[in-house]
């Protein structure tokens, strides 16, 4: 993300379209259409594996691109429903219902707009990568299970994975092959499609015209996309009027989640994409824009957006020259809408299930989880384990504090192991001075290494030594715990008349003694700035 202080958005606009011309203008034009191709039917994928209606999604879809693209933290952020999202909103539409998922998207843009305005965009670099990559692995189990009675035709009841699996059981697993023809052709051809022919024509696309081609001709008995309307404007739309404002608080939750992974999502693509691209991402703006977008496109009927690695990276390679190709993949979309909504409500759902199966599984970073396990990192394995569990049986938010909570203690505990060395002094002054040790400590001194300092220096004090130096030069950092702790060291050398010298403190820590009236349990010079500054004074006096 971008570190650098950033111009405004009007300077940074007129820097994006300096130079803009023709030939610029038709690189736009035909990375939107390209991008559009990959965005339609996913937008109808994710729409309806959440439980939304079709019709959603491309709304969605539209909206993000023509808001949250002009106003985004970089020229190149595609943005619109995504697998991740969708994974997370099964939960909502079946506690909430559709309702349910226009109010918490717009829940959702206010959180984040707080946010920007709190400038948390950084604080998403502090997430360890096998937290992120365990919530993804997470919910792509959510989508693929999502789509079994899609795939194979059959029906199951509950909210839960479990509770859907459960149900099977008891209502039965009647397979209807024709929808895993549909679903399996689709699979195939996404596995099997030439990635350069890819470039040209998304698998996606092609399967998605295949399968609704073969259905209008052949009108099979399968389940269908249903009914998308000429319209941009949903059949069902948020009315700010009407909100249920005492019962506003069952929807927090799911919002906070809904905002949180949508920060992530968004900004996570934003520090890949700004490298292929190389351009600046600014991470506030971005969080601004995800925050509008998202408060404006449920007033459409839409559901939740945020940025897409693939779409934008899709973008990139079409040669997408400035923000316009996000507007030109919107109006394409739009021009779907009103020309093809006939013949796209024809789409098997079971093609649909195809898409989300193959997109499922390639949203995992299995280079990440390889590395996790072969490598058998058991910190890694464990905070990956923890979250994705967490993820799919309770929520994203759950999730990923139990994570990032997880990842603290192991932190904490890896830090309390500092380094205590205790060295006899053998030069001249061990032969005419009183007996003196060295100790060096190497590690910060904070909470979780409370008592290691005492357990060395305590029996050291005890045993007849008459003078102790203690070396704090490898002391990077130190917290009011430990601080207390060395007062009491010094307070059991005065009792037992042993000197005690202070060696080497590094500046950040000589700040917190200070702050901590520290210094007036010794005097000044019992502080050295080395050991052997110390060690050469000593001996003068001797």
């Amino acid at each position: 993300m971008a570190g650098k202080k950033q111009g405004t958005f009007i300077s940074d606009l007129q820097k994006e379209f300096a130079g803009y011309n023709g030939g610029k203008l038709a690189k736009d034009i035909v990375a939107g259409l390209t991008v559009a191709a990959v965005a339609l039917p996913l937008a109808l994928a994710f729409a309806v594996s959440c439980g939304a209606d079709a019709a959603s999604g491309i709304i969605t879809a539209i909206f993000s691109g023509l808001i949250i693209g002009a106003l985004g933290g970089a020229s190149f952020q595609i943005s619109g429903p995504t697998g991740t999202m969708a994974g997370v909103l099964l939960i909502v539409v079946a506690n909430h219902g559709h309702e349910g998922v226009l109010i918490v998207t717009f829940l959702a843009g206010i959180i984040r707009i707080l946010a920007g305005v709190l400038k948390v965009g950084a604080l998403v670099s502090y997430i360890p990568i096998p937290v992120v990559t365990g919530f993804t692995a997470g919910v792509a189990i959510i989508i693929a299970t999502g789509q079994i009675n899609s795939f194979f035709g059959t029906v199951s009841e509950g909210v839960t994975i479990l509770e859907r699996l459960f149900s099977y059981t008891r209502l039965g697993f009647n397979i209807d092959w024709l929808s895993v023809l549909f679903g399996g052709f689709v699979i195939a051809l996404m596995l099997l499609w030439p990635k350069k022919l890819n470039e040209r024509l998304p698998s996606t696309l092609l399967a998605l015209i295949v399968t609704m081609i073969a259905q209008i001709i052949l009108d099979l008995p399968v389940a269908e996309v249903g009914h998308i309307p000429r319209s941009i404007i949903g059949e069902q739309r948020l009315n700010l009027f009407a909100l249920p404002w005492k019962d506003l608080g069952v929807y927090i939750s799911p919002s906070i989640s809904i905002a949180a992974l949508g920060m992530v999502e968004s900004l996570l693509c934003g520090t890949y994409a700004e490298k292929m691209k190389g351009e600046k991402f600014h991470a506030t703006r971005e969080l601004y824009a995800q925050g509008i977008g998202n408060m404006i496109i449920p007033l459409f009927g839409g559901i939740p957006a945020t940025a897409a690695i693939a779409r934008t990276s899709v973008a990139i390679r079409a040669g997408q020259q400035t923000r316009l190709t996000s507007i030109f993949h919107s109006v394409a979309l739009i021009a779907s809408v009103f020309f093809l909504a006939p013949f796209l409500s024809r789409v098997p759902l079971a093609a649909l299930a195809g898409v989300l199966l193959v997109t499922a599984w390639r949203m995992n970073d299995w280079k990440s989880i390889k590395q996790i396990f072969s490598k058998r990192m058991k910190t890694s394995i464990a905070q990956f384990s923890i979250t994705l569990v967490a993820t799919v049986v309770f929520d994203l938010t759950t999730a990923i504090l139990l994570g990032i909570g997880f990842s603290i203690v192991m932190f904490v505990i890896k830090s309390n192991k500092i380094m205590i060395e205790i060295d006899p002094v053998t030069n001249r002054l061990g032969k005419k001075a009183k007996p003196t040790k060295v100790v060096y400590v190497d590690g910060a001194l904070f909470f979780g290494s409370q008592g290691k300092l005492t357990e060395s220096i305590a029996p050291l004090i005890e045993s007849g030594v008459k003078r102790i130096l203690l070396s704090l030069r490898g002391v990077p950092n130190i917290d009011h715990s430990s601080i207390t702790e060395l007062a009491e060291i010094v307070r059991l050398a005065r009792k037992k008349e042993v000197e005690l010298l202070f060696c080497g403190v590094q500046p950040r820590v000589e700040s917190m003694l200070r702050r901590l009236d520290f210094y007036s349990l010794l005097p000044e010079e019992r502080f050295y700035p080395s050991v052997v500054v110390a060690l050469e004074t000593i001996a003068k006096e001797v």
